[in-house]
């Protein structure tokens, strides 16, 4: 007969407990990770279906979310649509504006703001007929050249 060493016997039990806590160690399961993406694309899809959203609508407004997944709840959604005589419910909700058209505009300058204030939005004919001055030249200083960003 053999005797099991205990230390073994501990190491093996200990391990076991451990790599079934993989959870709460933030270590993440590739399998219930998959599933829940693969659930939450299909309620996205068959939601967007409902709301009578085209499909391409829903790909832009869930970027994040699976397409495959997506196109299949939406056409589990539109054959049981059309096998209920089910209407599609219109959103009252606007959709959210697609990333690309969220950019907020460059903030005013007050230099900015100073030079649409000089610049006269069309020439006047009091200042076209007016003969240039150098008396004039001599108070403002020359313009400086402009570096032009890359924005």
């Amino acid at each position: 007969m053999t005797r099991s060493n205990p230390h073994l016997l501990l190491g093996l039990i200990l391990s076991g407990a451990l790599l079934g806590g993989c959870e709460q160690l933030g270590i993440p399961d590739f399998t219930k990770s998959s599933a829940t993406a693969e659930a939450d694309g299909k309620a996205i899809g068959g939601a967007c279906r409902h709301a009578g959203r085209a499909i391409e609508d829903c790909y832009n407004l869930n970027p994040g979310a699976p397409r495959a997944a997506v196109f299949a709840g939406w056409r589990e959604m539109n054959d049981y649509m059309a096998e209920k005589n089910i209407t599609e419910v219109e959103p009252k909700v606007p959709p959210p504006l697609p990333p690309a058209a969220e950019e907020k505009p460059a903030p005013k300058s007050k230099r900015s703001a100073d030079k649409k204030e000089k610049e006269p939005s069309a020439p006047d004919s009091e200042q076209a007929e007016q003969p240039h001055s150098d008396a004039a030249d001599d108070t403002q200083p020359p313009p400086r050249k402009r570096r032009h960003s890359a924005e």
